[in-house]
């Protein structure tokens, strides 16, 4: 019977997709919470950043965010790691390059739609004036669905792996 670590060498997609998602939540919740300081994780949501109150809150919800993206890095690490006990090869940095775009592509996009659409926890900029934040909401999703065209692109030219010798 032939060893399951041991199947026809290809790239691990779900690997990248993971990384992607870990890199997506940690570029949102390192520039766009903490440097930027355009929102936190629930300001349009009864907790605004200007009490210290509001900001304890928004800290512990920023700080479970940054867990939930940290798992997901370590859930791609698993991934690459349990891949590499296979059979060797050369990987293109294309199919590496697109599933971490179409990673991080779709936290934008499933983050941009849960958090900023439905659930309306915060927006993407809120030091702007109020009229402006569907632009650039509309923004985030339009740069997460390009990431995701042009990963899912990539991945797809990324073509067949040499094996090591």
């Amino acid at each position: 019977m032939p060893d399951p670590d041991r199947r026809s060498p290809r790239f691990p997609t779900a690997a990248g997709v993971f990384f992607g998602l870990g890199i997506g939540g940690f570029f949102d919740g390192i520039v766009l919470h903490q440097i930027l300081q355009w929102h936190h994780m629930a300001t349009s949501a009864g907790y605004p950043a200007d009490t210290v109150e509001g900001l304890r809150w928004n800290t512990l919800l920023d700080g479970l965010f940054h867990a939930a993206t940290y798992v997901f890095v370590l859930i791609g690490l698993a991934l690459l790691w349990r891949s590499s006990r296979r059979t060797h090869l050369r990987w293109s940095s294309r199919p590496l390059v697109g599933t971490l775009l179409m990673g991080f592509g779709l936290f934008n996009v499933v983050e941009g739609l849960v958090d900023h659409q439905f659930l309306g926890l915060h927006h993407v900029n809120e030091t702007v004036p109020r009229a402006q934040w569907p632009y650039w909401d509309g923004g985030f999703l339009l740069w997460g669905a390009a990431m995701i065209l042009i990963g899912w692109l990539l991945w797809r030219s990324g073509g067949s792996a040499a094996l090591l010798r």
